[in-house]
């Protein structure tokens, strides 16, 4: 008996080492959703977290979904901005940007991202949040054209579609299996959940990845998913990934600042 358990545990697979590159760490936060306190208070952790490790090159990834649903949009990004220029901070264009993005360009695609969060976003940027029920939907994409900072469009016009860093791959919402990064399409690294979520992983990278909620972060092997709901839960997740360690950091709503 214990010479098959031998043989048995001999051929099971080991289990996948990612690494992140010597001397760099990376900190990937998940879909924020205009909680800007949530927001504040998990990069706080962040700073206490990366100042009590050894020095290293460190890399803040945000992965999307940074508007809509919660009550600060405007002040989210905003405090993104802010944060870019004092740290190496890279942005992933999730879902939620990109229906941003098309009702800045075309009235056609206002009332799709309004019933998918967007209201909350545009009232976060109106100095009268009370006009808006009085507005059709062509006013409300001129209320916000006038409104949104110019620094605030080009932040949102220059995220990035994917971020490889070491073994690492982070993309906002997944990626369509069996197709090489070099293939996969913005729909999918954007919206995809199915087959991406119950595939086994088809490629040497570890995806990290936000869009899909769940209650603690979804550790698979091959991807892990941090969005923890933040518009709802008021959790907040942050994965901290240095060498072939990795550790989250969690800001709540019931925490005091």
């Amino acid at each position: 008996m214990a010479s098959i358990l031998k043989k048995w545990f001999a051929r099971a697979p080991a289990k996948p080492v990612y690494r992140i590159p010597a001397g760099e760490r990376v900190y990937a936060v998940g879909d924020i959703h205009g909680r800007l306190d949530l927001f504040e208070r998990l990069i706080e952790q962040v700073e206490a977290d990366d100042k009590a490790r050894p020095s290293a090159n460190t890399t803040i990834i945000l992965l999307g979904d940074l508007v809509d649903r919660g009550p600060d949009s405007a002040g989210v990004i905003d405090a993104a901005i802010k944060l870019g220029a004092r740290r190496h901070l890279r942005t992933l264009c999730g879902n939620h940007e990109e229906m941003f993005l098309k009702c800045l360009e075309d009235d056609r695609y206002v009332r799709p991202f309004l019933s998918h969060g967007g209201r909350e976003t545009v009232l976060s940027y109106l100095e009268d949040p009370s006009e808006y029920n009085r507005l059709t939907f062509e006013e409300v994409r001129q209320r916000l054209l006038a409104a949104l900072p110019a620094e605030h469009r080009r932040f949102l016009e220059n995220l990035e579609d994917k971020i490889t860093v070491g073994d690492y791959l982070f993309v906002h919402a997944g990626v369509r299996p069996g197709v090489d990064l070099q293939d996969q399409t913005l729909a999918d690294l954007r919206w995809i959940r199915e087959p991406f979520l119950s595939s086994r992983p088809t490629s040497a990278s570890c995806v990290i990845h936000g869009h899909t909620v769940t209650a603690q972060p979804d550790v698979q092997v091959g991807r892990i998913g941090i969005d923890t709901g933040a518009y709802q839960s008021g959790r907040l997740t942050a994965l901290g990934l240095e060498g072939d360690a990795r550790w989250f950091l969690s800001a709540e709503a019931d925490q005091k600042a």
